[in-house]
């Protein structure tokens, strides 16, 4: 049975009856709370979307201008399960990271992992040293897209969640890159999760 918590003085009317539930990530982030609800019926947290700082989700504190996002999927005693639906960097962050004559590369394009019944859209974006030609932009963006969907054949949800979020996907990015033209820095900024049709 969710708590209900002690309020001082007179109770509010609509708050007397209302309960908190402990709100946790999925078991591939390492089902840790995220936060909690209020709700007088259970039957209403359902579909409810939560959004956390990244950093403090997984104790990388390089992550800190990530946030990511997931949707209450059910409810059992006080606690709240979710999954996730996506994660995006902060603009102000991704325009500090725009240098002079740097060229900055972008692409979004649909994946589904490894027998997931959930496609991801993925935003990735480049930045060089210089100035590249549109020849080199192109291929480094074909380059990008390549490692993305070659990891997502491979990998199931949890595991190309994990590796979206945690930076192995623009690592590996980043040593296909580097023998093109010099890049400074390769990254996934945004994600968004789609149930299949």
């Amino acid at each position: 049975m969710a708590r209900k918590k002690a309020s001082g003085g007179r109770k509010l009317e609509g708050w007397k009856a209302k309960s908190w539930f402990k709100v946790y990530a999925p078991e591939f982030l390492g089902k840790q709370l995220i936060g909690e609800v209020v709700s007088s019926n259970a039957d209403n947290i359902p579909g409810r979307v939560l959004t956390v700082s990244l950093g403090e989700l997984i104790q990388d504190y390089s992550k800190q201008n990530v946030r990511a996002s997931f949707k209450i999927s059910e409810v059992a005693g006080d606690a709240a399960y979710t999954y996730f639906v996506g994660h995006e960097m902060a603009k102000e962050f991704i325009r500090a990271m725009v240098k002079h004559r740097a060229t900055r590369i972008d692409s979004t394009i649909m994946v589904t992992p490894l027998g997931a019944d959930r496609s991801i859209q993925v935003t990735i974006t480049g930045f060089t040293i210089t100035h590249a030609r549109l020849a080199q932009a192109q291929e480094i963006r074909a380059a990008m897209v390549k490692v993305v969907e070659d990891f997502a054949k491979e990998a199931d949800f949890g595991t190309f969640v994990n590796a979206m979020v945690k930076g192995e996907i623009s690592k590996k990015m980043f040593e296909v890159c580097k023998p093109i033209f010099p890049v400074r820095r390769l990254e996934v900024i945004k994600s968004e999760v789609y149930l299949k049709a």
